[in-house]
This record gives structure tokens, C-alpha cells and sequence, in this order.
């Protein structure tokens, strides 16, 4: 399949075929990795990598599979370039697409990244932005199908604020691969219905279906991936953190939960996670509201259930696969 050229900017821009290449290629390049068997055809080519939100997981992720692949890598983070400052989306595009042969963007509206792709003459692959979160799925789906062996037909279950990139990426991924997806939160959290209703499009073609479900134990009845993610994302301004938690630890990933969804589950998480209060901002929340964790329980986490650090690997490989077959992967 040839994706030469394309942006990687949201899934709904994919057909299930495509994304099931990708993820084939990703498990083709896992494989490899593991065998020591070099990737590196992409010698003499180099990445620029814009953060305007900073990130252990995807810079980490882009930086070693561009070198896995033999290619540089520039990593600007947020003092790092003139983006949107002193120089305009565009023209940071048609500057860097001159130096460079993909551009990375993970900071705030997806209309930046958009912007810089439309005025780039090379890929632009989407590292995160308010509203999308494209890499981070393969992760998920590469993740799950590892575990189960298939993606059609699975159970998944996202807890929490589904408003934002996860959840709607979420629905977005599920729709497109013949998934289950519920949104398990109050209606206040729940994807607009706009998105909604385009994914049920996507359903309609793959056999896929979309609950919104304010009922935690209706919701995980029978599930066979439990989802959830911080609370409060980057950005947001530390009073939003009282309200949080006040109304969605109705929804925390606890180990009644995962009983209820039953020993097949497994428990997934993008990272990072505030299971305990090993964190500046966890050990703060934990002494201004008493608690000890908050999304999800430390006990769930550090369970034989949870998969989050193979979810976190796989981050690299799905990434590299997305790079290579976007630069032409022979």
C-alpha cells in the first residue's frame, strides 16, 4: 500500500485498510527491532520535531524511530522556534519543509496542524493536539490486537472526560475498525454529537457501535478494554482540578470495575497516570482533596490486567511505521 506523501493528521482521514497496513507495518518493524535487523533505509533524511506541549513519551517515541530508520532529527520545543509568534504557520511550513523531510507538531488546535500540512511541501504527522490524537491509537490498536489477536468486534470502554483528543480519537479508531465504543461519563463529558454521528457513519460500513452511557457498571459490563486518562489536560487551568474531581471519580478505573468487565479485560492508559502520589501534582491533589489517586486506582495500574507499559512501547513502533511509510518505505 503506498501512503508516500500523505499527512498523518487524524484517523478519519485513513480507511480501515490503510490502518490496518500501518499497524501490520508496525508490528513488521516490532519484529524487527527485536531481532536486531536494520531499518535504517532512510539515511541522509532529517525531521523536524515542533512541541509546543512537551511530552516524555512522543518525543521519545519520533526521536528513536528516526534514528532506528537512519534519519536525523531537530527538536524544538516550545522556546525552540518562532511558530505562530514572530513567524506565521505558514510560513514556518514552507521554511522548515525546505530543510526538512517530515515536520512533527504536538501542541494546542488542530487547525495549527492542519495549516502547517496544507502549506507543507512534506508529511506533517499530528504528535497530539486538543482535538486528535492519531499516533497515540495505533499505539492502543497495535496494543490490543497483540493481546486478542483481532480488533473487530472488542469491547472498549472509555472512562473519564471523553470531550477531547482521546475520547474522540477513541471513537474515531473503534468506528473505523469494527469496534465497540463506549463512552462511560456524564453527559456533560460527552464526544459532541457531531463527531457522534460521524463515526456511527463509519459503523454503519464496519459493523461497529457508539454508547454514551452515564451507567459506570452498565458501561463495563463485559468489556474487554478499559480506558481512561488524566483528568485535567495540558493547558487547562489548575481550578478545573476541584470540578474534575468532584464529578467524574463516579467514573474512576477501580478493581470493582475491572470485575465487572471481567478477567479477559485489560486496563489501558496513554500516560501519564495518577495512580498514587509519586508526582508534584499528584502529592498537591492528594493533600488538597484527600485522596490517593485519582483516574484510576494504584491497585488496577500495577495489575497483571494493565498493559499500559506495552501500550507505552508500542508508541515507538507505530510511530516509526507511520514515518516510514508516509517517506516512502520499501
Amino acid at each position: 500500500m503506498d501512503l508516500k506523501g500523505r499527512d498523518f493528521l487524524t484517523l478519519k482521514d485513513f480507511t480501515p485498510e490503510e490502518i490496518t497496513y500501518l499497524l501490520d507495518l508496525s508490528a513488521d518493524l516490532k519484529a524487527k527491532k527485536k531481532q536486531g535487523v536494520p531499518v535504517d533505509q532512510f539515511h541522509g533524511k532529517n525531521v523536524a520535531l515542533i512541541f509546543e506541549k512537551t511530552s516524555t513519551r512522543t518525543r521519545c517515541a519520533f526521536e528513536v524511530a528516526a534514528q532506528d530508520l537512519g534519519m536525523g532529527s531537530t527538536y524544538l520545543d516550545p522556546t525552540g522556534s518562532q511558530i505562530g509568534k514572530k513567524e506565521s504557520i505558514a510560513d514556518t511550513a514552507r521554511v522548515l519543509s525546505r530543510m526538512y523531510d517530515g515536520i512533527e507538531y504536538r501542541g494546542f488546535g488542530q487547525d495549527i496542524v492542519e495549516e502547517l500540512a496544507q502549506y507543507s511541501d512534506v508529511p506533517v504527522w499530528n504528535g497530539l493536539t486538543n482535538e486528535y490524537h492519531p499516533t497515540q491509537m495505533l499505539a492502543d490498536l497495535l496494543t490490543i490486537r497483540e493481546h486478542f489477536g483481532h480488533l473487530k468486534g472488542i469491547k472498549l470502554v472509555y472512562m473519564g472526560d471523553a470531550r477531547y483528543n482521546m475520547g474522540n480519537s477513541l471513537m474515531i479508531a473503534c468506528s473505523k475498525m469494527g469496534m465497540h465504543f463506549v463512552a462511560c461519563t456524564t453527559k456533560e463529558y460527552f464526544p459532541n454529537a457531531e463527531l457522534v454521528a460521524q463515526c456511527e457513519e463509519y459503523a454503519k460500513e464496519t459493523g461497529a457501535t457508539i454508547t454514551l452511557t452515564e451507567d459506570a457498571m452498565a458501561g463495563t459490563k463485559d468489556a474487554d478494554v478499559v480506558y481512561t486518562d488524566v483528568w485535567v489536560s495540558m493547558g487547562e487551568p489548575d481550578e478545573v482540578w476541584e470540578q474534575r474531581i468532584k464529578e467524574l471519580s463516579p467514573y474512576k478505573v477501580t478493581k470493582a470495575i475491572m470485575e465487572n468487565a471481567g478477567e479477559k479485560a485489560i486496563f489501558l492508559h496513554c500516560l501519564p497516570a495518577f495512580h498514587d502520589l509519586k508526582t508534584k501534582i499528584g502529592k498537591e491533589m492528594g493533600e488538597r482533596f484527600n485522596i490517593t489517586d485519582m483516574e484510576v486506582t494504584d491497585e488496577v495500574f500495577e495489575s497483571e490486567q494493565s498493559k499500559v507499559f506495552d501500550e507505552a512501547e508500542n508508541r515507538m513502533h507505530t510511530i516509526k511505521a507511520v514515518m516510514a511509510a508516509t517517506l516512502g518505505w520499501k
